[in-house]
């Protein structure tokens, strides 16, 4: 791109170039870039120096694109064509009228989706679109309107609510759990086969830092499943593979349905939370208030 630039010299030589083979006028297009016609003459005089080829034959009152001339309007305009379609899709979205909730997959799973039914039946009126993610997206450049993010609540850029306080606990299907016995102590689950959250992109609290919160700092197992999203460790968890995290706003309600047992009594409470964010920029749209005031109203239904 770099080596391009330095033969026409500047992306502005090409509109004034454009706009003079369209109207087949240095005079006009001047009027119509709303400078003086000199600067338009300035310009194609150094993109022809770049390239080293004459793009258009001078006349008295018009110029005429010569055959280099026509080749390079022909792939001018279709690029700025392009551009034109881009900015038009840009702006449609902008002025989309659903409603973008991004969020991890776990989250979208085990918490909107048993609720997604009581939300359609309040809001019938309003298209919500989840949008699962491995990332902390940019809400702004991906026009989202609300996201899920956890951390300690501190982003400039973003207005937030706190949905639940990071708690973590061990989970594991029922028969997992009754099998490893009735163990009181803590260094019994070292015994056990843990599930590993790795998730390549987000930070997430390890095993080593669950243990470590309660004295533990050595003997952690390094062995045993380890999966990059949480929905598939909690999947894992649920068919049997061992004992998992168990983020307790997402498993509290798999633990009142018996699907999976929990030593609630061996809580961690990071510090840190799940919170809503959306822009400060941009403004909600009134459908995306309401979809923002469902999720809070909900924070305090959690079971």
């Amino acid at each position: 791109m770099q080596e391009i630039w330095k033969q026409l010299g500047s992306p502005r030589h090409l509109v004034v170039f454009e706009a003079a083979a369209r109207l087949q006028s240095f005079t006009h297009a001047a009027q119509e870039l709303n400078v003086q016609q000199p600067a338009v003459s300035v310009a194609i005089r150094h993109l022809e120096e770049g390239l080293g080829t004459a793009l258009f034959i001078r006349q008295h009152r018009k110029v005429i694109l010569t055959t280099a001339g026509e080749r390079l309007m022909a792939d001018v305009t279709r690029a700025f064509s392009q551009l034109a379609h881009s900015v038009a899709s840009i702006q449609q979205l902008k002025q989309a009228k659903y409603v973008t909730l991004s969020a991890s997959t776990a989250f979208n799973n085990y918490w909107i989706m048993p609720r997604l039914a009581e939300f359609q039946a309040q809001h019938p009126e309003i298209d919500l679109r989840l949008q699962s993610s491995d990332r902390e997206p940019d809400i702004d450049a991906e026009n989202i309107s609300l996201a899920v993010r956890l951390g300690g609540g501190n982003w400039p850029e973003y207005e937030r609510e706190l949905i639940a306080d990071e708690v973590i606990y061990p989970v594991a299907a029922p028969r997992i759990m009754e099998a490893a016995g009735q163990f009181e102590d803590i260094f019994d689950l070292l015994n056990q086969r843990l599930i590993h959250l790795e998730e390549p992109i987000r930070q997430r609290p390890s095993w080593g830092d669950w243990f470590k919160n309660f004295s533990v700092k050595s003997g952690v197992p390094n062995t045993g499943l380890r999966l990059n999203d949480y929905a598939l460790v909690l999947q894992a968890a649920i068919a049997g593979e061992g004992f998992a995290f168990g983020w307790k706003h997402l498993t509290d309600r798999l633990v009142a349905q018996g699907v999976l047992a929990a030593r609630f009594e061996w809580q961690w409470k990071t510090g840190n939370g799940f919170y809503l964010v959306w822009s400060k920029k941009t403004p909600l749209t009134e459908d995306a208030k309401k979809v923002r005031d469902w999720v809070l109203d909900n924070t305090t239904n959690t079971p």
